[in-house]
């Protein structure tokens, strides 16, 4: 127990580092697969920790990991870093503002989560330093979580095949454990090709790739009453053919993004779409081709690592906030379109016992509790490429605070929020956490059976990747 302190304790003196090392993040927002910046610092601060960085798994130019230590078992710890597109924001501010030079922003918070995974990595590694143990503790720099499923092509290369269990967290308004599966997807670009012709003089001539397109979508509107009701079929238009009205258009695209709570409904599903798909071609004498863009599987729930999660969200010591950090909050709660109680939020996800916890804190912008346990296996609405590692080897995962009650993810308000006071606590907090569970499972080979056998018990007969073999990550020319 010393050890495991000591361990802990070291990360006070680490976090004014950990703090900058997210600031610099967020300063320089990168897309999916080009977060080249975010990569480097990250690999520069885990060697001056000591670990041994490996860059370019999978052939992936931003994914690397550091490593630390020797023989089993292999503890992993997973990180994220890209930015969204269109969520430039001041930081510190509390209305929306963009920042001069930025069209990215980190809407989700990964310029934390991140670098909590690393300091939680690095404070195990203290650990196995100071009492000689066996074991290894693994930190993955993973990219293109938004809109790219990075770690979905590392689990198809076999990254993470030897590790013993993986942790993980995710920035939020709450410190709770996540106990929910999460919806598989596949993300899909729909390409008619037609012929164009004049649309008035010969308009027979013409084979519309704008038609075959509209009724594409319109068959796949017919397609929803036929599949499970917990999937979702959202799609963009991308391409119209141009802005001419009197031209057959000869080109249209459309990117589909297909949801289920499992895999094989994923894939059912989107073999139905591609059959609208061929069917619009079909009517309009056109081609399409389909081309898959990403995928990501369901998130298999571990509930023999959520307990050790939910033990030192509990034990670890939380983040005492200023009057500078609710009045900010206060701020930024005063922009949201529609304030939500911490009642409300909480008894959505935890029922009664959640509500009544919740009704304390209504009147504070910060929420320091954590919210009760209560497992569970029911996918939330969205999607996570942490589901493609929870196929590979035990893994679980947790939210802590870094934000003002209320706030949404992928919003102005989030972005502006990830160099705040409370973010910074936050991270912090969240490497302990995750620091002191890994320093259990490490003294504590028990669990990690449990953990193994429960795994082996969800995966049934293993990890089936939605990737089909022929896509690539979407990876850009360095420039």
């Amino acid at each position: 127990m010393e050890e495991k302190n000591t361990a802990i304790q070291w990360l006070d003196s680490q976090a004014e580092e950990l703090a900058a090392l997210s600031d610099k993040i967020w300063d320089c927002p990168e897309l999916r697969f080009e977060e080249r910046t975010a990569a480097r610092l990250q690999c520069g601060l885990l060697e001056r920790y000591g670990f041994e960085v490996t860059e370019g798994l999978a052939g992936i130019p931003t994914a690397f990991c550091g490593k630390y230590g020797q023989g089993k078992p292999v503890i992993a710890f997973l990180g994220e870093f890209d930015a969204l597109p269109g969520m430039s924001q001041q930081a510190g501010a509390s209305e929306k503002r963009p920042a001069d030079g930025m069209t990215a922003g980190h809407g989700c918070g990964h310029n934390l989560l991140g670098t909590g995974s690393l300091g939680a990595a690095a404070a195990a590694a203290q650990y196995l330093r100071g009492t000689g143990w066996e074991g290894t503790v693994v930190y993955f720099g993973c990219p293109a979580e938004e809109g790219g499923s990075g770690k979905a092509f590392l689990a198809r290369a076999g990254v993470f095949r030897d590790v013993d269990a993986a942790l993980s967290w995710h920035p939020g308004a709450f410190n709770r454990v996540w106990s929910a599966s999460s919806l598989a997807n596949v993300q899909v670009t729909y390409r008619f090709s037609g012929v164009s012709a004049h649309a008035a003089v010969s308009p027979h001539m013409g084979r519309s790739a704008l038609d075959a397109l509209t009724l594409m979508n319109v068959g796949v509107q017919f397609l929803r009453e036929h599949i499970v009701p917990e999937a979702r079929v959202h799609y963009a238009v991308s391409e119209t053919g141009g802005l001419a009205p009197n031209v057959v258009q000869d080109k249209a695209e459309a990117i589909y993004l297909i949801r289920a709570p499992r895999n094989d409904q994923v894939q059912e599903i989107f073999e139905r779409v591609n059959l609208v798909a061929r069917g619009a071609a079909m009517m309009t004498e056109t081609q399409v081709e389909i081309k898959m863009d990403k995928a990501c599987s369901n998130l298999l729930v571990n509930q023999t690592l959520e307990k050790v999660l939910y033990g030192n969200l509990n034990a670890i010591e939380r983040p005492v906030y200023t009057q500078e950090d609710y009045d900010y909050g206060a701020a930024i709660q005063g922009t949201l379109p529609k304030r939500q109680t911490a009642a409300a939020m909480l008894g959505r996800y935890l029922g009664a016992e959640g509500r009544e916890q919740g009704a304390l804190y209504d009147r504070k912008s910060l929420y320091s509790f954590v919210a009760p346990y209560f497992p569970s296996e029911k996918p939330i609405p969205g999607s996570t490429d942490v589901g493609d590692v929870s196929w590979c080897c035990p893994t679980s995962q947790f939210i802590a605070v870094t934000c003002a009650g209320g706030t949404v993810e992928h919003s102005w308000q989030m972005v502006a929020q990830g160099k705040s006071g409370a973010a910074h606590k936050g991270l912090l907090y969240a490497a302990k956490v995750l620091a002191a569970s890994a320093i259990d499972l490490l003294e504590n080979p028990e669990l990690l059976r449990e953990a193994r056998e429960e795994f082996l018990e969800r995966a049934g007969e293993g990890y089936r990747p939605l990737l089909t073999p022929d896509v690539q990550p979407a990876v850009p020319a360095e420039k």
